[in-house]
Protein backbone atom coordinates (compact mmCIF):
# COMPACT_ATOMS: atom_id res chain seq x y z
CA UNK A 1 0.00 0.00 0.00
CA UNK A 2 1.25 3.58 -0.49
CA UNK A 3 3.02 5.14 2.48
CA UNK A 4 0.34 7.23 4.18
CA UNK A 5 2.68 9.22 6.38
CA UNK A 6 3.42 12.91 5.78
CA UNK A 7 6.35 13.63 3.46
CA UNK A 8 7.46 16.80 5.26
CA UNK A 9 8.70 14.80 8.25
CA UNK A 10 11.34 13.07 6.17
CA UNK A 11 12.48 16.10 4.20
CA UNK A 12 16.25 16.18 3.96
CA UNK A 13 16.59 12.39 4.18
CA UNK A 14 16.77 9.87 1.37
CA UNK A 15 13.32 8.43 0.69
CA UNK A 16 12.75 4.71 1.22
CA UNK A 17 13.36 2.63 -1.88
CA UNK A 18 10.77 0.44 -3.54
CA UNK A 19 10.30 -2.80 -1.69
CA UNK A 20 11.22 -0.94 1.50
CA UNK A 21 12.49 -2.69 4.57
CA UNK A 22 9.81 -2.40 7.24
CA UNK A 23 9.76 -2.92 10.95
CA UNK A 24 7.91 -6.17 10.40
CA UNK A 25 10.36 -7.43 7.79
CA UNK A 26 12.98 -8.05 10.45
CA UNK A 27 14.92 -10.63 8.50
CA UNK A 28 15.52 -8.20 5.66
CA UNK A 29 16.46 -5.42 8.08
CA UNK A 30 19.09 -7.64 9.66
CA UNK A 31 20.54 -8.62 6.28
CA UNK A 32 20.68 -5.01 5.13
CA UNK A 33 22.26 -3.83 8.35
CA UNK A 34 25.02 -6.43 8.20
CA UNK A 35 25.83 -5.36 4.65
CA UNK A 36 25.78 -1.70 5.64
CA UNK A 37 27.94 -1.75 8.77
CA UNK A 38 31.21 -1.27 6.89
CA UNK A 39 30.14 1.86 5.03
CA UNK A 40 27.78 3.77 7.32
CA UNK A 41 29.36 6.72 9.09
CA UNK A 42 26.75 8.67 11.05
CA UNK A 43 23.30 7.98 12.54
CA UNK A 44 21.39 10.58 10.52
CA UNK A 45 22.85 9.30 7.27
CA UNK A 46 21.45 5.89 8.06
CA UNK A 47 17.84 7.00 7.84
CA UNK A 48 17.64 6.64 4.06
CA UNK A 49 19.81 3.58 3.59
CA UNK A 50 18.64 1.44 6.51
CA UNK A 51 14.96 2.17 6.68
CA UNK A 52 14.17 1.22 3.20
CA UNK A 53 12.57 -0.40 5.40
CA UNK A 54 -2.71 -17.42 42.93
CA UNK A 55 -2.34 -15.70 46.28
CA UNK A 56 -1.14 -12.42 47.76
CA UNK A 57 1.11 -13.08 50.74
CA UNK A 58 2.36 -9.55 51.49
CA UNK A 59 1.85 -5.98 50.43
CA UNK A 60 4.25 -5.96 47.47
CA UNK A 61 6.69 -3.23 46.73
CA UNK A 62 7.23 -2.22 50.35
CA UNK A 63 10.82 -3.42 50.61
CA UNK A 64 13.77 -1.39 49.57
CA UNK A 65 17.43 -1.64 48.75
CA UNK A 66 19.55 -4.49 47.51
CA UNK A 67 19.25 -8.02 48.75
CA UNK A 68 21.75 -9.70 51.04
CA UNK A 69 24.19 -10.62 48.26
CA UNK A 70 26.15 -12.87 50.62
CA UNK A 71 27.89 -15.66 48.77
CA UNK A 72 26.49 -17.93 46.11
CA UNK A 73 22.77 -18.76 46.12
CA UNK A 74 21.65 -22.34 46.68
CA UNK A 75 19.16 -23.89 44.25
CA UNK A 76 17.60 -27.32 43.93
CA UNK A 77 17.60 -29.68 40.96
CA UNK A 78 14.12 -30.94 41.85
CA UNK A 79 11.01 -29.01 42.92
CA UNK A 80 11.62 -28.49 46.64
CA UNK A 81 9.48 -25.53 47.70
CA UNK A 82 5.99 -24.22 47.33
CA UNK A 83 5.73 -21.14 45.14
CA UNK A 84 4.07 -17.98 46.44
CA UNK A 85 2.71 -15.36 44.09
CA UNK A 86 2.47 -11.59 44.36
CA UNK A 87 0.37 -10.72 41.31
CA UNK A 88 -0.25 -7.49 39.45
CA UNK A 89 2.38 -5.47 41.28
CA UNK A 90 2.76 -1.97 39.83
CA UNK A 91 6.43 -1.48 39.00
CA UNK A 92 6.14 1.90 37.22
CA UNK A 93 3.91 4.10 35.16
CA UNK A 94 4.40 4.79 31.47
CA UNK A 95 2.76 7.23 29.08
CA UNK A 96 0.21 5.94 26.59
CA UNK A 97 -2.99 6.67 24.73
CA UNK A 98 -6.43 5.16 24.41
CA UNK A 99 -8.62 5.34 21.32
CA UNK A 100 -9.82 8.86 22.07
CA UNK A 101 -6.95 10.64 23.83
CA UNK A 102 -5.05 13.47 22.19
CA UNK A 103 -2.49 13.84 24.98
CA UNK A 104 -0.64 10.92 26.58
CA UNK A 105 -1.55 9.89 30.10
CA UNK A 106 0.08 7.71 32.76
CA UNK A 107 -0.67 3.99 32.59
CA UNK A 108 0.37 1.59 35.39
CA UNK A 109 2.64 -1.29 34.36
CA UNK A 110 2.39 -4.63 36.17
CA UNK A 111 4.51 -7.63 37.02
CA UNK A 112 4.03 -10.92 38.87
CA UNK A 113 6.55 -12.16 41.43
CA UNK A 114 6.82 -15.92 42.01
CA UNK A 115 8.99 -16.67 45.02
CA UNK A 116 9.88 -19.85 46.90
CA UNK A 117 8.21 -20.60 50.22
CA UNK A 118 11.47 -21.10 52.08
CA UNK A 119 13.66 -19.19 54.53
CA UNK A 120 16.55 -18.47 52.17
CA UNK A 121 18.07 -15.02 52.43
CA UNK A 122 20.11 -15.43 49.27
CA UNK A 123 18.07 -16.03 46.12
CA UNK A 124 18.88 -15.60 42.44
CA UNK A 125 16.33 -13.76 40.31
CA UNK A 126 15.02 -14.51 36.82
CA UNK A 127 13.01 -11.78 35.05
CA UNK A 128 11.09 -12.99 31.98
CA UNK A 129 9.56 -10.91 29.16
CA UNK A 130 6.67 -12.30 27.10
CA UNK A 131 6.40 -12.19 23.32
CA UNK A 132 3.62 -10.96 21.06
CA UNK A 133 5.24 -8.96 18.25
CA UNK A 134 5.07 -5.78 20.37
CA UNK A 135 1.34 -5.81 19.60
CA UNK A 136 0.09 -7.92 22.52
CA UNK A 137 0.96 -10.83 24.77
CA UNK A 138 0.67 -11.40 28.50
CA UNK A 139 2.79 -12.14 31.55
CA UNK A 140 0.37 -14.93 32.41
CA UNK A 141 0.91 -16.96 29.24
CA UNK A 142 0.55 -20.58 30.42
CA UNK A 143 4.05 -21.59 29.37
CA UNK A 144 5.52 -18.66 31.32
CA UNK A 145 3.50 -19.54 34.42
CA UNK A 146 4.79 -23.12 34.11
CA UNK A 147 8.33 -21.78 33.79
CA UNK A 148 7.82 -19.57 36.84
CA UNK A 149 6.69 -22.56 38.90
CA UNK A 150 9.66 -24.59 37.66
CA UNK A 151 12.24 -22.03 38.75
CA UNK A 152 10.39 -20.80 41.82
CA UNK A 153 10.10 -24.33 43.20
CA UNK A 154 13.86 -24.70 42.80
CA UNK A 155 14.84 -21.54 44.65
CA UNK A 156 14.65 -18.64 42.20
CA UNK A 157 12.57 -15.52 42.46
CA UNK A 158 10.90 -15.46 39.05
CA UNK A 159 9.38 -12.20 37.81
CA UNK A 160 7.08 -12.09 34.77
CA UNK A 161 6.50 -8.61 33.39
CA UNK A 162 3.93 -6.90 31.23
CA UNK A 163 4.85 -3.78 29.28
CA UNK A 164 3.33 -1.28 26.89
CA UNK A 165 2.47 -2.69 23.48
CA UNK A 166 1.06 -1.06 20.36
CA UNK A 167 -2.49 -1.25 21.67
CA UNK A 168 -1.55 0.92 24.66
CA UNK A 169 -0.12 3.71 22.53
CA UNK A 170 -3.05 4.83 20.40
CA UNK A 171 -3.38 5.38 16.65
CA UNK A 172 -2.22 8.27 14.46
CA UNK A 173 -4.41 7.81 11.39
CA UNK A 174 -5.01 11.15 9.65
CA UNK A 175 -2.50 13.14 11.71
CA UNK A 176 0.07 15.47 10.16
CA UNK A 177 3.77 14.99 10.78
CA UNK A 178 3.85 17.59 13.54
CA UNK A 179 0.78 16.04 15.13
CA UNK A 180 2.37 12.59 15.03
CA UNK A 181 5.50 13.86 16.76
CA UNK A 182 3.42 15.63 19.40
CA UNK A 183 1.21 12.57 19.86
CA UNK A 184 4.19 10.39 20.81
CA UNK A 185 6.16 13.06 22.66
CA UNK A 186 7.23 11.53 25.96
CA UNK A 187 6.57 8.01 24.66
CA UNK A 188 9.36 7.71 22.08
CA UNK A 189 12.22 10.08 21.20
CA UNK A 190 11.71 12.26 18.13
CA UNK A 191 14.57 10.53 16.30
CA UNK A 192 13.04 7.08 16.97
CA UNK A 193 9.64 8.27 15.76
CA UNK A 194 11.15 9.73 12.58
CA UNK A 195 13.11 6.55 11.93
CA UNK A 196 9.98 4.42 12.38
CA UNK A 197 7.95 6.66 10.08
CA UNK A 198 10.53 6.29 7.33
CA UNK A 199 10.27 2.52 7.23
CA UNK A 200 6.62 1.90 8.01
CA UNK A 201 4.34 0.93 5.14
CA UNK A 202 1.24 0.57 7.32
CA UNK A 203 -0.07 2.18 10.52
CA UNK A 204 0.40 -1.14 12.37
CA UNK A 205 4.07 -1.27 11.45
CA UNK A 206 4.64 2.29 12.60
CA UNK A 207 2.91 1.65 15.92
CA UNK A 208 5.01 -1.47 16.43
CA UNK A 209 8.12 0.64 15.91
CA UNK A 210 7.02 3.02 18.67
CA UNK A 211 6.05 0.09 20.89
CA UNK A 212 9.54 -1.42 20.56
CA UNK A 213 11.02 1.61 22.27
CA UNK A 214 8.33 1.79 24.97
CA UNK A 215 8.73 -1.93 25.72
CA UNK A 216 12.46 -1.50 26.30
CA UNK A 217 11.92 1.51 28.54
CA UNK A 218 9.43 -0.51 30.60
CA UNK A 219 11.65 -3.60 30.82
CA UNK A 220 14.46 -1.49 32.24
CA UNK A 221 12.07 0.07 34.73
CA UNK A 222 10.93 -3.41 35.78
CA UNK A 223 14.50 -4.50 36.41
CA UNK A 224 15.18 -1.37 38.44
CA UNK A 225 12.06 -2.17 40.49
CA UNK A 226 13.44 -5.66 41.18
CA UNK A 227 16.72 -4.21 42.44
CA UNK A 228 14.93 -1.58 44.53
CA UNK A 229 12.78 -4.30 46.11
CA UNK A 230 15.44 -6.98 46.40
CA UNK A 231 15.29 -6.85 50.19
CA UNK A 232 11.61 -7.78 50.17
CA UNK A 233 12.30 -11.04 48.33
CA UNK A 234 15.84 -11.78 49.61
CA UNK A 235 17.25 -11.42 46.10
CA UNK A 236 21.00 -11.48 45.56
CA UNK A 237 21.41 -8.82 42.85
CA UNK A 238 24.74 -10.30 41.79
CA UNK A 239 22.75 -13.14 40.20
CA UNK A 240 20.31 -11.50 37.79
CA UNK A 241 19.03 -13.43 34.79
CA UNK A 242 16.85 -11.79 32.13
CA UNK A 243 14.98 -13.91 29.61
CA UNK A 244 12.32 -13.67 26.97
CA UNK A 245 10.62 -15.33 24.03
CA UNK A 246 10.24 -13.84 20.54
CA UNK A 247 9.65 -10.09 21.03
CA UNK A 248 10.57 -10.67 24.67
CA UNK A 249 13.90 -12.16 23.61
CA UNK A 250 14.54 -9.12 21.41
CA UNK A 251 13.96 -6.97 24.48
CA UNK A 252 16.00 -9.24 26.78
CA UNK A 253 19.16 -9.16 24.68
CA UNK A 254 18.89 -5.38 24.38
CA UNK A 255 18.42 -5.14 28.14
CA UNK A 256 21.53 -7.20 28.74
CA UNK A 257 23.83 -5.44 26.27
CA UNK A 258 22.72 -1.81 26.40
CA UNK A 259 24.02 0.76 28.86
CA UNK A 260 21.99 1.77 31.91
CA UNK A 261 21.11 5.13 30.35
CA UNK A 262 19.96 3.71 27.01
CA UNK A 263 16.18 3.73 26.47
CA UNK A 264 15.99 5.95 29.56
CA UNK A 265 17.79 9.24 29.04
CA UNK A 266 16.62 9.89 25.46
CA UNK A 267 13.39 11.21 27.04
CA UNK A 268 13.74 13.30 30.18
CA UNK A 269 11.22 13.89 32.93
CA UNK A 270 10.08 17.19 31.47
CA UNK A 271 8.47 15.26 28.61
CA UNK A 272 7.76 12.04 30.53
CA UNK A 273 6.79 12.80 34.13
CA UNK A 274 6.24 9.07 34.76
CA UNK A 275 10.03 8.66 34.76
CA UNK A 276 10.00 9.57 38.45
CA UNK A 277 8.04 6.37 39.18
CA UNK A 278 10.75 4.09 37.76
CA UNK A 279 13.33 3.80 40.57
CA UNK A 280 15.91 5.89 38.77
CA UNK A 281 18.40 5.53 41.60
CA UNK A 282 18.59 1.74 41.15
CA UNK A 283 21.33 0.20 39.02
CA UNK A 284 21.84 -3.36 37.89
CA UNK A 285 24.18 -5.74 36.13
CA UNK A 286 22.69 -8.66 34.22
CA UNK A 287 24.67 -11.88 34.66
CA UNK A 288 22.90 -14.10 32.09
CA UNK A 289 20.39 -13.80 29.26
CA UNK A 290 18.04 -16.65 28.29
CA UNK A 291 16.85 -16.08 24.73
CA UNK A 292 14.12 -18.11 22.98
CA UNK A 293 13.59 -17.63 19.20
CA UNK A 294 14.28 -13.89 19.08
CA UNK A 295 16.45 -11.53 17.04
CA UNK A 296 18.98 -8.74 17.34
CA UNK A 297 16.70 -6.16 15.73
CA UNK A 298 16.32 -3.64 18.53
CA UNK A 299 20.03 -3.09 19.10
CA UNK A 300 20.53 -2.88 15.33
CA UNK A 301 17.93 -0.12 15.19
CA UNK A 302 19.51 1.59 18.18
CA UNK A 303 22.87 1.54 16.43
CA UNK A 304 21.33 2.83 13.22
CA UNK A 305 19.64 5.75 14.98
CA UNK A 306 22.32 6.73 17.48
CA UNK A 307 25.50 5.40 15.90
CA UNK A 308 26.30 3.32 18.99
CA UNK A 309 27.20 -0.37 18.94
CA UNK A 310 26.44 -1.60 22.46
CA UNK A 311 27.98 -5.09 22.28
CA UNK A 312 31.25 -5.44 24.18
CA UNK A 313 33.21 -7.89 26.29
CA UNK A 314 31.30 -7.03 29.46
CA UNK A 315 27.95 -8.28 28.12
CA UNK A 316 26.09 -11.03 30.00
CA UNK A 317 26.53 -14.63 28.97
CA UNK A 318 23.87 -15.94 26.63
CA UNK A 319 21.80 -19.11 26.34
CA UNK A 320 19.79 -19.47 23.12
CA UNK A 321 17.17 -21.97 21.96
CA UNK A 322 15.75 -21.51 18.46
CA UNK A 323 13.78 -23.63 16.03
CA UNK A 324 15.76 -24.47 12.90
CA UNK A 325 12.55 -24.24 10.85
CA UNK A 326 11.39 -20.89 12.24
CA UNK A 327 9.73 -19.15 9.29
CA UNK A 328 8.65 -16.06 11.17
CA UNK A 329 10.14 -13.26 9.01
CA UNK A 330 11.51 -11.40 12.02
CA UNK A 331 13.07 -14.32 13.84
CA UNK A 332 14.64 -16.86 11.46
CA UNK A 333 17.14 -19.33 12.89
CA UNK A 334 19.93 -17.27 11.34
CA UNK A 335 19.34 -14.62 14.00
CA UNK A 336 20.73 -17.02 16.60
CA UNK A 337 23.86 -17.80 14.63
CA UNK A 338 24.30 -14.06 13.98
CA UNK A 339 24.30 -13.43 17.72
CA UNK A 340 26.91 -16.13 18.20
CA UNK A 341 28.98 -14.37 15.57
CA UNK A 342 28.74 -11.17 17.61
CA UNK A 343 29.53 -12.82 20.94
CA UNK A 344 32.43 -15.07 19.91
CA UNK A 345 34.92 -12.34 18.88
CA UNK A 346 34.16 -10.50 22.12
CA UNK A 347 35.13 -13.54 24.18
CA UNK A 348 31.71 -13.67 25.85
CA UNK A 349 30.34 -17.16 26.46
CA UNK A 350 27.22 -18.16 24.53
CA UNK A 351 25.46 -21.43 23.90
CA UNK A 352 22.99 -22.21 21.12
CA UNK A 353 20.65 -25.18 21.27
CA UNK A 354 19.15 -25.74 17.80
CA UNK A 355 15.60 -27.05 18.08
CA UNK A 356 15.79 -29.34 15.07
CA UNK A 357 12.73 -29.27 12.82
CA UNK A 358 10.87 -26.87 15.11
CA UNK A 359 9.27 -23.61 14.14
CA UNK A 360 8.54 -20.44 16.07
CA UNK A 361 7.42 -20.75 19.69
CA UNK A 362 8.66 -24.32 20.27
CA UNK A 363 7.96 -24.35 24.00
CA UNK A 364 7.53 -28.12 24.10
CA UNK A 365 10.80 -28.96 22.33
CA UNK A 366 12.94 -31.76 23.80
CA UNK A 367 16.71 -31.97 23.23
CA UNK A 368 18.61 -34.98 24.54
CA UNK A 369 15.73 -35.77 26.84
CA UNK A 370 15.55 -32.27 28.33
CA UNK A 371 13.00 -29.51 27.86
CA UNK A 372 13.69 -25.80 27.63
CA UNK A 373 13.34 -25.18 31.35
CA UNK A 374 15.84 -27.87 32.28
CA UNK A 375 18.27 -26.76 29.57
CA UNK A 376 18.08 -23.19 30.87
CA UNK A 377 18.51 -24.46 34.45
CA UNK A 378 21.63 -26.38 33.51
CA UNK A 379 23.15 -23.34 31.80
CA UNK A 380 22.48 -21.04 34.75
CA UNK A 381 23.68 -23.58 37.31
CA UNK A 382 26.95 -24.08 35.46
CA UNK A 383 27.73 -20.56 34.24
CA UNK A 384 26.66 -18.73 37.40
CA UNK A 385 28.41 -21.34 39.59
CA UNK A 386 25.31 -21.72 41.73
CA UNK A 387 25.37 -24.13 44.64
CA UNK A 388 23.19 -27.19 44.08
CA UNK A 389 21.22 -28.53 47.01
Amino acid sequence: MPNQYPSDLTAGHSPPKAGALTLLSWLLISTMLMASHAVLADPMGRFGSLLNAVQTVRAPGTGGGEGPGNGTPVVSSAPSYGVLLDSDVVYANGLGHDNSSSSPFAQPQFLDVYHPDNDSENRPVFMFIHGGGFKGGTKTKPEIVEMADYFGSRGWVFVSVDYRTAGDLGATDGLSSDEVLAFYNGIAPREWTEFSLQGAETPDQFQQGIAMYAAQRDAKAALRWIVANAGTYNINTDFITVGGASAGAITAIALGASELEDFRDEILGTDDPTLTTTNLDASYSVKSVVWFWGSNLKLELFEAIYGLNRYDGSDPELFMAHGTDDVNPGTPFSEATELQGIYDPLGVHSELVPLEGKGHGAWSAIVNGKGLFELSFDFLLDRQNLTLN
